[in-house]
């Protein structure tokens, strides 16, 4: 089923210079501001969350545990029943509530906790997951770089690893042929989930976006919800 779609001029938009400009701008760094102020201990956990959130040794890079103090259980992946228009396979990022779908077959999805742009760089709009990639170099922008002159050191890209702002995977999204810049990617900082902390980008768990990438076929539509979308049809 075809939808038009209306964005706000502050939204991400087919052929305007500032989506360019703000770009990979999300996958900066972040401080741990947020997790100093989580110090309430959480419920009790279950022994399949801590599972599937443990250590991952057999990566590239290995990836510790998730320290689950400071992620709110409803960020935990999760199965879910999900009533959309979108087709199976569709990601969906609902900005609003801090969560990925990954949309499956009979009203079912599966759910993973998001961190997304701080307000300034939020952006929203449809597109599709070009490709993916396992532990990726991450580059920034020269507007970055101009913004934040210590990012100098990595004009011609970060090697990959536990401290590549990429993460552990990097999926891809790009408007018919042109690449958006903007990523959905991993993060080892529990405490940015479900919180505006990037500068554009989607960043799930690395647990989580291994799962994810492992799980969407390249090619595959990408919407990102914002409040100034609109869908017909």
């Amino acid at each position: 089923m075809a939808h038009s779609f209306s964005l706000s001029r502050r939204h991400f938009l087919v052929g305007t210079s500032s989506l360019l400009a703000l770009g990979a701008a999300g996958c900066t760094p972040y401080s741990n501001d947020i997790a100093q102020q989580q110090v309430a201990l959480p419920p009790p956990i279950s022994p399949e969350v801590v599972m599937m959130y443990s250590a991952l040794p057999d990566e590239q890079f290995a990836v510790p545990p998730v320290d689950l103090r400071y992620l709110d259980q409803r960020y935990y992946r999760q199965r879910v029943h999900y009533q959309t228009i979108e087709e199976p396979g569709t990601v969906v990022v609902d900005t609003a509530n801090f969560y990925l779908y990954h949309v499956e077959e009979n009203g079912m999805a599966m759910r993973y906790g998001a961190g997304l742009g701080r307000a300034g760089f939020e952006w929203s709009g449809r597109g599709r997951i070009a490709y993916s990639r396992e532990w990726p170099v991450w580059t920034p922008p020269a507007e970055m770089i101009e913004r934040e002159p210590e990012l100098e050191r990595w004009r011609n890209g970060q090697p990959p690893g536990l401290d590549n702002p990429l993460g552990a995977r990097a999926l891809y999204i790009h408007q018919g042929n042109r690449d958006t810049l903007y990523r959905i990617h991993g993060t080892g900082e529990a405490w940015t989930i479900g919180h505006a902390v990037s500068s554009g980008c989607v960043r799930l768990l690395h647990h989580d976006v291994i799962h994810l990438a492992d799980r969407v076929k390249w090619g595959s539509p990408i919407v990102v919800l914002g409040g100034d979308v609109t869908f017909e049809g």
